[in-house]
């Protein structure tokens, strides 16, 4: 059983009901890190101003619509063979949910640090907290924050939460948009391009990090990037592109040969209506690219645009192969063959000898957001944006999201890697090579299939 298999009932009076954990869940559970919290930071922002207190009723009754989300780790014995998740059907006493700072300026900013800096227990139901903040500094308008311990549950699936919240609390029903369907690989020889597996790929290169422990964040809103009629290329294969020639251009910078890379890329097959199975419900997928691409991606359009061509390939194999959310080797490290404590510490173990194969950068891109969010009286969310958790080795995620005709971009890095300036400069080069893959001719292939990863 998976985080997102099979019904999920209702914790009935007495002894909760108990889910084992799947093996996402599991693996993230073994890896944690007090100074690199797991959490997955959602940002809306509003035109107007909810009534508090009817926003918090309708996000407890969104989270009673979808059990799932309602969680904690129950205790047990070390010896025990697997973690369980107890579905509370409600939230637990003493729990706030939903909170509301002082509007205050620089509101914005210290949510959005909390956001990564404190991630919600996973021995208290629900794993998650609701902001609604208000910044004097920018008039009109709020922004909700929600925080998720990324153990439990994945942005995906709190976006669920959240249009069924904005449902409720607007009094208006929301007609998801068709999850995205994959189309069948046009070449089968695509998923083996790019450079070997046992390659160990390029990392970020080190910049002038803090000494702090955490993550930093920049958002930015952009245009939609621009495709050719008949491209055989997503917007998802340009933002693939872009971070990978990005990263490749930040370590040229500093003096770092060229390396091939791995961007790792979810993909969410789930459907979006009030159905859709909640927890970590993407597998991940490795997009290779090779030195060469890197490095000479960009010398002209045409080449540019044979580098997409070839993403696209790769995107569209890798999403159409089957296979298990995190790979068999998690699967093997899951199986309930002996106590979780022994589990958890080859798994640790293992993590730290695989670091430099790590991947080199995640990429996830929530694609168009199929939900109208409308909130009545506080108006139509005009802006969305996630951010995944940035950890060492890999130290870097870029997280995208459109609505309104805008890309939502999140930059997140390890504050042991990156500083703010540093990230700074890295948004200003993928902002530079994104509106670049917009010059690319349409070349073969006939249209291409239009979603997320």
């Amino acid at each position: 059983m998976t985080a997102v298999d099979g019904p999920v009932r209702s914790a009935r009076a007495g002894r909760p009901v108990r889910v084992p954990f799947p093996v996402v869940d599991e693996v993230a559970r073994h890896c944690l890190r007090e100074e690199e919290p797991e959490t997955i930071h959602i940002e809306i922002r509003l035109p107007g101003r909810p009534d508090p207190a009817r926003l918090r009723r309708a996000f407890i009754e969104a989270l009673r619509r979808h059990p799932r989300a309602q969680v904690r780790q129950a205790a047990g014995r070390w010896y025990r063979r697997r973690y369980f998740w107890e579905l509370t059907g409600e939230p637990d006493p003493g729990v706030a949910v939903v909170a509301v700072p002082e509007p205050e300026p620089g509101a914005l900013e210290r949510a959005r640090e909390r956001s990564l800096a404190c991630a919600p227990p996973l021995s208290a139901s629900p794993p998650v907290r609701l902001e609604i903040v208000r910044d004097p500094g920018r008039p009109g308008g709020t922004a909700l924050f929600l925080t998720v311990n990324h153990t439990a549950l994945d942005g995906p699936a709190c976006l669920r939460v959240l249009a069924t919240a904005a449902e409720l609390y607007g009094g208006r029903a929301d007609a998801p948009a068709a999850a995205p369907v994959r189309a069948v690989p046009v070449d089968g020889a695509a998923r083996a391009a790019g450079p070997p597996p046992w390659v160990p790929p390029a990392r970020v290169a080190r910049g002038s990090p803090s000494g702090l422990p955490g993550n930093g964040l920049l958002v930015a809103d952009l245009a939609v990037p621009r495709r050719p009629p008949g491209a055989a290329y997503t917007v998802n294969d340009q933002l693939l592109v872009a971070t990978a020639l990005t990263i490749a251009e930040w370590n040229r910078e500093r003096g770092v040969r060229p390396r091939p890379m791995r961007i790792t890329m979810p993909v969410d097959d789930r459907p979006r209506d009030a159905e859709m199975p909640i927890g970590n419900g993407t597998r991940l997928v490795e997009v290779p690219f090779t030195a060469a691409e890197a490095a000479s991606g960009t010398r002209d359009p045409d080449t540019l645009g044979e580098l997409l061509r070839r993403t696209a390939g790769r995107t569209r194999a890798l999403k159409a192969a089957p296979g298990p959310q995190m790979g068999y080797g998690a699967l093997l490290l899951t199986a309930p063959v002996a106590p979780v404590a022994w589990r958890a510490a080859v798994t640790r173990g293992l993590r730290r000898a695989a670091g430099p194969w790590t991947s080199t950068a995640l990429l996830s891109n929530i694609g168009r957001v199929p939900y109208a969010l409308d909130f009545g009286d506080a108006g139509r969310a005009d802006a969305v944006w996630f951010s995944a958790p940035a950890r060492m080795p890999r130290g870097l995620s870029v997280t995208a999201a459109s609505s309104a005709g805008r890309l939502h971009l999140a930059l997140r890095w390890s504050r042991t890697l990156l500083d703010r300036s540093d990230g700074a400069r890295l948004l200003e080069l993928f902002e530079r090579y994104l509106d670049a893959t917009e010059t690319a001719p349409a070349g073969n292939g006939g249209a291409a299939e239009e979603g997320a990863g």
